[in-house]
C-alpha cells in the first residue's frame, strides 16, 4: 500500500550519492553485499537512513529480545502499516536468520492468530502499542509482562515504532522495488 505519490528524486546509489548518503551506503554494502533498495531511497535525505540504521541496529543489539522476537515486532508493525517491502525483507530474515518457525511467520503475514502463545502476547502488545500511539492499558502492559517479557521492553517496542515508521513511510513515498534477496518472499497486504 504506497502512497498514490511517489518522490521524484533519484534514489541515492554508491556511483552518485552525496557526501552524507556515500558511507552510509557503503557500511550497508560492506554489511550485506548489496545496497536495498529501500536505503537508497531513505538515503534522499541521508538523516532518515542515519536514524534508521542506528536505531535498527541498538534494537537488535540491545532490545533483550531474542531474533524470532524482533521479527515478531518489525512484522506486525510492516503489517500494520501496510509496507510490501518491509515485510517481504523481514519475512525472509525471519525464515533464513532469525529462526522464526513457519507456522507463525505465515500467521503474521496472513493475519491470523499466531500459534506461539509467547509471541502472540508480543506480537498483540505491538499492536497495542502502534493502535493507541504508545498509551497501552494496564492490562495491556500486565499481559506482556506476565507473557515473560520486561518493563524495559516496552520502551524498546518504542523504539522499533520509530524504526519501522521510518522505513515504512519512506517506503510509501518512495515505491522501491523489491529486491532479488527479498523476492521469494513477497507479501501484497
Amino acid at each position: 500500500m504506497s502512497a498514490d505519490y511517489q518522490l521524484q528524486l533519484p534514489p541515492q546509489t554508491l556511483d552518485n550519492a552525496d557526501a552524507k548518503a556515500k558511507p552510509l551506503l557503503e557500511q550497508a554494502n560492506a554489511k550485506l553485499g548489496f545496497v536495498p533498495n529501500m536505503y537508497e531511497g531513505m538515503a534522499k535525505a541521508p538523516g532518515v537512513l542515519d536514524t534508521y540504521l542506528h536505531g535498527y541496529t541498538l534494537f537488535r543489539e540491545d532490545s533483550g529480545f531474542a531474533p524470532p522476537e524482533q521479527e515478531v515486532v518489525f512484522l506486525t508493525i510492516s503489517r500494520l502499516n501496510g509496507c510490501g517491502y518491509c515485510m517481504s525483507a523481514h519475512s525472509m530474515l525471519g525464515e533464513k536468520m532469525s529462526d522464526v518457525p513457519a507456522d507463525v511467520l505465515e500467521a503474521i503475514r496472513n493475519d491470523q492468530p499466531i500459534p506461539d502463545a509467547r509471541l502472540a502476547a508480543l506480537a498483540e502488545f505491538t499492536r497495542v502499542m502502534f493502535e493507541t500511539r504508545g498509551k497501552p492499558g494496564e492490562a495491556d502492559v500486565k499481559a506482556f509482562l506476565d507473557a515473560g517479557f520486561e518493563e524495559q521492553q516496552v520502551l524498546q517496542i518504542v523504539l522499533a515504532l520509530a524504526v519501522k515508521t521510518l522505513s515504512n513511510y519512506a517506503n510509501h513515498v518512495n515505491h522501491p522495488e523489491l529486491d532479488e534477496a527479498f523476492a521469494g518472499h513477497a507479501w501484497k497486504g
